[in-house]
């Protein structure tokens, strides 16, 4: 049977272990929303908002760009402020999600590997990356060379 290693140890306290740090809900600015978790973000008071470039906005109305963002599954939640997510607070030094029992799929399928800052420059600022999808909520997959 084989012994764990401090550095194993190591690996499975930061990659499984949460450590209430709150690195996760304070540095992704958007977490990707599926079906009626939308509507219960905005109910809880969070922003929920949609990707649009100024050329979108220049062809289309807010209101047709966020009805076709929401039937490709593409509505976000978003943090405008850059202070992170309006559910994350701080207690006795730890941090905690008001709303964990009902959080969003992609913040429950969110796994820590940030010990420090140097993770996020794999992804950017989109955790959705880490649940295998792009910036615009479809799976990733392996760029085709020619």
């Amino acid at each position: 049977m084989p012994v764990a290693s401090p550095e194993n140890a190591d690996l499975k306290n930061l990659l499984e272990e949460c450590r209430q740090c709150g690195t996760c809900c304070k540095n992704y600015s958007k977490v990707l929303l599926q079906g009626d978790e939308a509507a219960f973000i905005k109910k809880m008071g969070g922003y929920v908002g949609v990707d649009a470039t100024l050329k979108e906005l220049r062809e289309k109305s807010l209101q047709q760009l966020i009805a076709e963002n929401s039937s490709k599954n593409k509505v976000y939640m978003i943090h405008p402020d850059g202070k992170g997510c309006v559910f994350l607070e701080r207690a006795n030094g730890l941090y905690r999600c008001k709303i964990y029992q009902y959080r969003p799929m992609s913040c429950r399928g969110f796994r820590c590997n940030t010990a420090d800052k140097s993770f996020l420059s794999l992804f950017g600022d989109n955790a959705i990356h880490l649940l295998g999808l792009d910036t615009f909520g479809l799976p990733l997959g392996r760029k085709k060379h020619k």
